[in-house]
């Protein structure tokens, strides 16, 4: 799109266009494909087949972003893990998909994010060796991928004076320098999430938040709208099952393996300037680490685990004190100040969604750590076709094979994935974007649509201002998001469409500030 002070045509989503495509969708004509879980697969499964020329419905009981998309680290990887446990494949995919992000789909939302490995008395000689072959290796998967050096410079080893000023929290005493990496970075997983969906709508499908799948058949879904209890039919030539760690609720023979992903946030005053990320050693372990990600909000986020969890599968997972003593423990084993209890303002936990491929009744299976991070797409006896697994960095080539597997599975006249080449809402060239006369936070989250977010203060000076004290986010963002993004309650703008709510004490201040903006732009549509 041009830089303009209009959305991308036809990619603005609302409570009205909501209401709109949910008259026309339940007890209507059969579309091609209904995907179920507007979680990043879902999305991108929703662009997919919309991308192909299908017709394409795709729903979610609560919101975009809702689930385990909102929770991740933030990061866009290489998939250097992936080499060290032999799972090359992996490796390779998780390369090439990041280069897609970075220099083709989303170069707004994902850039180059460098982290510094510090070389403390707790990490020998040999340890500092393996994870220097590591970063090579990960840069001859960068390279593997076709991923520009621009785009994603090389490592290099840290002296002590370079390494604490890059982290100059580091404690000094026996710090003998450090390793410099680099990875892809998301400005945030939920926005990632909406820009997707919105080019999903874009190219004509119906996204409709609020919509819980109470049955799903080979020929469509039994639907629930949850904001009236009305309940009906959506008939479709194939369902997708993208709802994530509950996607064995709804296909009988899918076990889910879940596993726990808890992170902290902090405030950046307690760490200091920050700027790079930082990897910390977990004793004991020969490739995880604890990582500190500055995110340029004033807050930092600290992460994470990969603990297994068993029972009911809650909305919002819940942080258990282990978790946080654990990350307090492995962060204060590099700090020159230890981090205590009262300084985590906020955390968060997401769950990932691995497929259990242990033989049923056995009981047996690896840590979750080391389950296979590759996903699986799976088509069950009536048609419905289910992908799983995978992680966030390779979205798109989930959905680009659950959508070639509905298309197989029903026999669709559809050509192959255009996915790979297709801009996002906001997307333009990374020069295009550093000319643009917007502020710079705007453009990393909204790209070209910065300048029309500017332009919604023009019009209302109180849309300038913070939302609250000592946070970036303004009112024009809040109503932006209620306009175009598919915001339909503070909840939304506050815990998905921006951050705000990671921290409870800031989303309590905002709390009026949103629902003030909410109420206003949701009049406007009637």
């Amino acid at each position: 799109m041009t830089a303009t002070s209009s959305p991308a045509p036809g990619s603005s989503l609302s409570a009205a266009r909501r209401s709109r495509e949910l008259a026309a969708t339940v007890g209507g004509p059969s579309v091609d494909v209904l995907v179920v879980g507007l979680g990043a697969t879902g999305a991108g499964a929703a662009l997919d087949a919309a991308a192909r020329g299908l017709t394409v419905a795709a729903i979610d009981a609560h919101d975009l972003a809702f689930g385990t998309s909102r929770w991740s680290s933030k990061l866009i990887h290489g998939g250097l893990r992936y080499l060290a446990s032999a799972q090359l494949d992996v490796a390779h995919e998780s390369a090439v998909e990041r280069g897609v992000l970075m220099e083709r789909t989303a170069p707004h939302l994902v850039t180059a994010q460098p982290f510094v490995l510090p070389l403390t008395p707790m990490v020998s000689r040999g340890q500092a060796a393996l994870a220097w072959a590591g970063f090579q290796a990960g840069d001859a998967l960068r390279l593997a991928a076709r991923t520009a050096r621009a785009t994603l410079p090389g490592p290099r080893r840290l002296s002590k004076v370079e390494t604490r000023h890059l982290a100059p929290a580091l404690r000094a005493d026996g710090l003998r320098g450090g390793l410099l990496s680099w990875d892809g970075r998301l400005t945030d997983d939920a926005r990632l999430v909406t820009a997707v969906a919105r080019t999903a709508a874009a190219h004509g499908a119906r996204i409709l938040t609020r919509v819980r799948a109470v049955e799903l058949t080979g020929s469509g879904a039994r639907v629930r709208d949850e904001l009236t209890g009305e309940e009906g039919e959506i008939r479709a030539r194939v369902v997708i099952n993208a709802s994530g760690v509950w996607a064995g609720e709804l296909v009988d023979g899918i076990r889910i393996r879940p596993s726990r992903g808890t992170h902290l946030v902090l405030r950046s005053e307690r760490l200091g300037s920050l700027p790079a990320g930082m990897h910390i050693p977990i004793p004991g372990e020969t490739n995880r680490f604890v990582l500190v990600l500055p995110q340029g909000d004033g807050r930092v986020y600290v992460g994470l685990t990969d603990e297994p969890v068993d029972g009911p599968l809650p909305d919002v997972p819940e942080v258990p004190e282990t978790d946080i003593g654990f990350l307090l423990d492995v962060l204060g084993s590099v700090l020159d100040a230890p981090v205590h209890r009262d300084d985590v303002v906020g955390a968060f936990a997401g769950l990932r969604p691995l497929l259990d491929t242990a033989p049923e009744g056995s009981g047996e299976g690896a840590r979750t750590a080391d389950i296979s991070r590759r996903h699986a797409v799976l088509t069950s006896p009536d048609g419905v076709v289910t992908v799983v697994g995978g992680k966030l960095t390779t979205y798109r080539r989930m959905a680009e094979d659950a959508v070639d597997a509905a298309v197989t599975a029903r026999g669709l006249a559809a050509g192959p994935s255009p996915t790979a080449s297709l801009p996002l809402v906001g997307a333009a060239s990374p020069q295009r974007l550093a000319a643009l006369p917007a502020d710079r936070r705007l453009v990393r989250r909204h790209g070209t649509e910065a300048l029309a977010v500017e332009a919604l203060a023009a019009h209302d000076p109180r849309l300038r201002e913070p939302v609250l004290p000592g946070h970036p986010v303004t009112g024009a963002e809040l109503l932006w998001a209620v306009r175009h993004e598919g915001a339909l309650d503070a909840a939304d703008l506050l815990d998905r469409r921006t951050r705000i709510g990671l921290v409870p004490a800031d989303r309590a201040t905002a709390l009026d500030t949103a629902g003030r903006i909410l109420d206003e732009a949701l009049a406007e549509q009637g």
